[in-house]
Formats: C-alpha cells, sequence, structure tokens
C-alpha cells in the first residue's frame, strides 16, 4: 500500500537533490521513499495523511548503544550527582547481574528498550554485547541483538572481567579466539574499549584485527576518560566509527578529518558523567564527519532518547540544529556504512517522523516536551499520536 503524506510545514530529506522544504509532499510505497516534491504535484496514494504543517525528517539512527544487560544502576547515577567521579568501574556490576539473568530476562529487557527508542524516532540502531565477558555469555548477548536488529557488535573487549584481573594478554587472546569465534557469526561489527584502565592501543589492534580476518568491521570506544591512542588506532584499521571524542588532539582531529572513520558523539553520556563535552564545532569546522548516537546503557549514559542528545548536541556541543539533525540520521547511517537509511531519496527505505511541530528546530527548542507525532518504518506506520488524517 502506497501512502501519501501531504502539506508538510517542513521537510527535510538529507538527499543530495534540492527540494521543496516548505508546503512538500512524500510518497512512501513498497517500503521505500517513491517521490518527493510540492504538494501541489503528488501523485494518488492509497492512503492520504496530512501533515497539517508539521516537520518531517528521517528516522533517527542510533550508531551506538548496549542494550544487553540485567539490573540497574541507580545508585551509582545518584553518587555521581552527589560528587563522586565517573571511572567507568560499575561495568563489573553489570556484568555480573547479566551473567546470572536468564535469557528470557535479557530479551524481555532489550525488547522493552527497542520499543521505547522507536517511540522517540530511532528506526535503525546498533546494538553491541559487553556484559557478558564470557564466551556463553558474549554469544547469547548477540544472538539475542541479532533477534531486533542486524546492527550487532561484539564488544567482548569492554573491559577485563574479575576473573582475568592481572592477566590482560589471557583475556585478549580469549576474546580474539574462542570468544571471537562463537560471536562472529551473530555480529556485523566488533568494537574494544581502548581507554586507560581497559584496553591500550596494541590490545585494541589485535582484536580489531582479529575481527576484520573473522568478517566483522570495526569500530572503537576511543579518548572518552582521557587522551589516548583510540582515535589514531581507529584510523589506522579504517574503523567505521570512533565513539566519544571527548579528548582529541590537534593531531586526533587531524587523522578523523583525513579518513573515512565518523567521529560519533555521545552527549548523553556528559550529562549523565559531568565530563566536559566534545568540541563538535571544532570537528564540524575541520571537516570530520559527525554523528549522534544515545550510547543507551545502563551505567554512564541511560536514555533512549535521541530527541534530549539533539538538544544536548545543539546546547552543549555548538552545532547548529540542522547540524545536530544531521548527525542523528545521515550520520549515524554514515557510521554503520548504510546508503539505505538516514535520508529520504528516492529508493530509501521509508523510515520516517513526523514531528508535532512546525520546524525540527523543535527538537532542541523544546527540550524535554514529547514531539513525536509519528513514525514510519519500512513504510509502516509504526508510532501513531496524530489526531487524524484525510
Amino acid at each position: 500500500m502506497s501512502t501519501l503524506i501531504t502539506n508538510i510545514g517542513e521537510l527535510i530529506t538529507n538527499a543530495d537533490v534540492a527540494g521543496p522544504a516548505r508546503g512538500a509532499a512524500l510518497v512512501l510505497d513498497d517500503g521505500v521513499v517513491a517521490w518527493t516534491g510540492a504538494a501541489a504535484g503528488a501523485p494518488a496514494a492509497d492512503e492520504v495523511v496530512d501533515a497539517a504543517g508539521r516537520a518531517v525528517l528521517p528516522g533517527f539512527v542510533d550508531s551506538h548503544a548496549h542494550l544487553v544487560f540485567a539490573g540497574e544502576r541507580g545508585a551509582e547515577f545518584a553518587a555521581r550527582m552527589a560528587g563522586q567521579p565517573y571511572h567507568a568501574g560499575g561495568i563489573a556490576g553489570t556484568v555480573a547481574a547479566t551473567r546470572a539473568a536468564a535469557d528470557e530476562q535479557l530479551d524481555a529487557n532489550l525488547r522493552r528498550l527497542a520499543a521505547e527508542m522507536l517511540a522517540q524516532g530511532i528506526t535503525t540502531f546498533e546494538c553491541k554485547s559487553g556484559y557478558g565477558l564470557t564466551v556463553a555469555d558474549e554469544a547469547r548477548s548477540v544472538a539475542l541483538a541479532g533477534a531486533v536488529t542486524p546492527e550487532v557488535t561484539y564488544l567482548g573487549a569492554h573491559v577485563v572481567p574479575p576473573e582475568y584481573a592481572g592477566d590482560i594478554g589471557g583475556y585478549v587472546d580469549l576474546v580474539r579466539g574462542p570468544m571471537l569465534a562463537a560471536c562472529a557469526p551473530h555480529a556485523r561489527w566488533v568494537d574494544v574499549f581502548c581507554e586507560a584502565g581497559a584496553f591500550g592501543a596494541d590490545e585494541a589492534r589485535a582484536v580489531l584485527m582479529a575481527g576484520q580476518a573473522a568478517g566483522l568491521r570495526p569500530r572503537i570506544h576511543a579518548n572518552q576518560l582521557g587522551y589516548g591512542p583510540g582515535v589514531q588506532v581507529a584510523v589506522e584499521v579504517g574503523a567505521a566509527s570512533a565513539d566519544h571524542c571527548t579528548y582529541l588532539s590537534d593531531a586526533d582531529v587531524e587523522a578523523l578529518a583525513a579518513s573515512s572513520t565518523v567521529a560519533t558523539l555521545l552527549p548523553g553520556v556528559e550529562f549523565s558523567t559531568r565530563q566536559p563535552y566534545p568540541d563538535a564545532r571544532r570537528l564540524v569546522e575541520a571537516g570530520v564527519k559527525v554523528a549522534i548516537a544515545t550510547d543507551c546503557n545502563p551505567g554512564s549514559c541511560f536514555t533512549s532518547s535521541m530527541p534530549f542528545c539533539i538538544a544536548l548536541a545543539v546546547r552543549d556541543m555548538h552545532l547548529t540544529t540542522s547540524e545536530a539533525i544531521w548527525a542523528a540520521t545521515a550520520g549515524g547511517a554514515r557510521a554503520l556504512r548504510r546508503d539505505d537509511v538516514g535520508h529520504l531519496g528516492i529508493g530509501a527505505r521509508a523510515d520516517v517522523i513526523m514531528l508535532e511541530a512546525p520546524s525540527h528546530a523543535y527538537l532542541a527548542y523544546r527540550p524535554g516536551v514529547p514531539q513525536i507525532a509519528a513514525v514510519w518504518r519500512a513504510g509502516e506506520l509504526a508510532v501513531d499520536h496524530l489526531a487524524g488524517s484525510a
């Protein structure tokens, strides 16, 4: 069935071909975008939806999330807000809870968060393992994630688990050996937390290269807690994205600008940890491609709201409203090496958001206010808060 969305107040397509931003219309057919243009020239369709002047934009693409876990860490957040610094040490608590949880419990929590994301306009999301850290627990994590998204990341190298304390080499051998063999069939990506207290450059390089040899594409947690080698390793191995990028040297920025590696920024983390925000303006002006993602996880950033992250990126990372929307849609698609999502060009997957607002700017202009009027995923109406349609 085809759907014509007409009387659009503002249409953002992120497509190369210029089209009318206002007074526009959009046709969805057979799961893809079939037509865009002025509303007066719109073709007939099986169904007509009157946008009534609302803004329409591509579905959000969340390229960094950790949704397979058990337990919660609210007390840890409260302690941070009371002045305790963030050191990523709480991951061990989530690992213990995740190992103890049944598959059904992990699956229910994962699907609850995925539904929460969809309700807020996220139509494509990446999901990492990393809270099991045994062969069996990492394998079940990626298998569960693969049932809800094709963008599954194997993150066995999240932290060194307690049973390998003092033997990081032994754990790296496990991660790039038996654990990788068990997880690779269920994953598209391989990731590593390259940071002081987690994995250094040599360990990160070894894990990512082993993942590549197994057919997985690399991405990396880089430069979150301080200056370090993560960004340089990302560029060296051709990673699709370097995520966090909070502490960057001039050489890091230059390396990113000269590469195809996307800098994925996670402003919800800085909000939740009170760390400095990444300087997105510096990256954009240097020519670096930037994405925004939620990093939804139970410890450093327990939000699934892309609109909230957009508002933070505008207010605290100095992106313009249009740059922030691009980063949350087309930027996320680039970080996932996808050309079928993140835009509304002809032939793109019909992932569409309609806002309860006349402009994309309202996502930052009215922070904290529910503004998703409707969401179409692959052409099917998945979220509907519209008052009515023609």
